[in-house]
């Protein structure tokens, strides 16, 4: 089976988040489930810097008013198709926003090129490639089953997985006379959104089927508090959306082989952890205490729960235990962090940014992840943390529900807790996680016998992609079931 991925970003090409990583591991992942899959991608600067042997396959003389070429590759064991069009996506920094923080003007005309080359694929664009699927990742993939639907490729099947509804790609609807849609496309059953055009509403309601990164997330956002106004959408077509859960590439994050860590370990070596533990403090420049190590690897921001966490942090700090915090994001929650760091030096430190290699670092020497998230469709934060020994801390939300068991008197005594969990989603219940969490510290063997369970949960894609290869199958009529959930 031939499926094309689309996607805005996919590891290690370019990253900004999560979605990255799924679009980076799922093709591996499916290739022993009889799916070939190919991600259509932007070329962005990035990018192109590391497409070192590809091959144009179409030259686009009016893609959206500019020229294109579309590039076919191999890179690092994925293969790609590369929208190279620089008036598009030759642009510094991230792929969304410009150097004054806002978002690119013409990001509606960015990615309704990506969708259209998606949906212009599946048609035989390009001489001997018909790809059966099309399978469309957040808003910016949006508008890939519109093309489908409204188009005459209606033979070709779309899967629209959202990965957080909050971000819906909305426009004003002067941009759709530009859109390369036919005028019945802005209607309720198409494209439009509240008077605008929603690339993700798009999607949802054009695909034949939606699916999200996690079962718990599938259920939630079909209730007002997650919907985000899309909730009547999901519940009018329920039997359509199907929550499948993320993996992670088990290769890359690999506690026994990561070159990141000062040293690799195992669940049966745990001991070599600590090595990773001074690392952390020495580069924090925290003191070597004897209480827990907390870290926090997030963007900074208030659906990450990080505002939660600046007021329970003074309470960290008193219970003994130390903070570690990567991330960026906006201004008042990096000054906070500051503040937090100058009250207790020594206690708590932070570097803002993103650095992938001190990631790794700090999931494989701090004792406890900290991932308060008031929604987290998924989360991958909290998977690295299981394998690599890093309790997580978590809300009781999304994905992050479906993933960590919490470790409750009965939990423990029946030898399945993997972390801790906390409701409601308030800086007092944070707090008493955090109190929780301490204690079960200070019991040695009852902390190495959760840190070792979370290292043998099943993390990887193995299961999710099987349940993909099912999907696919289903849509194209390559297996009767009525229920891909099953």
């Amino acid at each position: 089976m031939e499926v094309l991925s689309v996607a805005s970003e996919v590891y290690p090409l370019i990253k900004t988040g999560g979605l990255a990583d799924v679009a980076g591991a799922l093709p591996g992942a499916l290739s022993s489930h009889g799916v070939t899959m190919r991600t259509l991608v932007p070329g962005y600067p990035a990018v192109m810097a590391k497409l070192s042997r590809g091959r144009v396959v179409k030259e686009l003389a009016d893609l959206f008013g500019v020229p294109a070429k579309l590039i076919a590759a191999r890179v690092e064991g994925i293969d790609v198709i590369v929208i190279d069009a620089p008036a598009l996506y030759d642009r510094p920094g991230n792929p969304y926003v410009g150097p004054d923080g806002w978002d690119w003007p013409d990001n509606w005309k960015r990615f309704a090129a990506l969708g259209w080359v998606a949906a212009e694929l599946a048609m035989g664009l390009v001489d001997g490639y018909h790809p059966q699927i099309i399978h469309a990742h957040d808003w910016q993939a949006g508008l890939a089953p519109a093309y489908i639907k409204f188009g005459p490729g209606k033979n070709v099947k779309t899967v629209m997985t959202i990965h957080n509804i909050a971000f819906k790609g909305f426009f004003g609807p002067e941009i759709f006379g530009q859109l390369r849609l036919p005028p019945h496309a802005f209607g309720v059953g198409g494209i439009e959104y509240h008077g605008g055009i929603s690339y993700l509403k798009s999607g949802m309601e054009c695909a034949d089927y939606v699916t999200t990164v996690s079962p718990n997330y599938a259920d939630e956002i079909r209730t007002p508090t997650f919907g985000m106004g899309l909730e009547g959408l999901l519940n009018g077509r329920a039997d359509t959306v199907v929550g499948i859960l993320n993996g992670i590439d088990t290769d890359a994050w690999n506690p026994a082989t990561d070159a990141a860590l000062v040293r690799t370990f195992t669940a049966n070596t745990i001991q070599g952890r600590q090595a990773n533990k001074q690392a952390v403090v020495d580069r924090f420049e925290l003191d070597g205490t004897d209480g827990p190590l907390f870290c926090v690897i997030s963007r900074l921001t208030d659906q990450k729960g990080m505002d939660l966490l600046l007021q329970a942090v003074d309470g960290l700090v008193d219970l003994g235990g130390r903070l570690a915090v990567l991330g960026s994001g906006e201004a008042y929650l990096e000054e906070g962090f500051r503040r937090a760091w100058q009250r207790h030096p020594g206690k708590v430190g932070i570097i803002t940014g993103y650095d992938e290699a001190l990631s790794h670092l700090m999931q494989g020497g701090s004792d406890a992840i900290l991932i308060p998230s008031r929604f987290e469709p998924c989360g991958l934060t909290q998977l690295y943390g299981l394998r690599y020994g890093c309790v997580p801390v978590v809300s009781r939300i999304g994905g992050l529900a479906d993933t960590v068991i919490d470790a409750n008197p009965a939990a423990i005594a029946a030898e399945v807790a993997t972390g801790i969990v906390f409701d409601p989603n308030s800086a007092h219940a944070l707090y008493e996680a955090i109190r929780r969490t301490v204690r079960l510290y200070a019991d040695d063997k009852r902390w190495k016998k959760i840190q070792r369970r979370g290292m043998k949960s099943e993390v990887s894609w193995e299961t999710s992609a099987a349940r993909y290869a099912d999907l696919y199958a289903t849509i194209t009529g390559l297996k009767t079931n009525d229920d891909p959930d099953n």
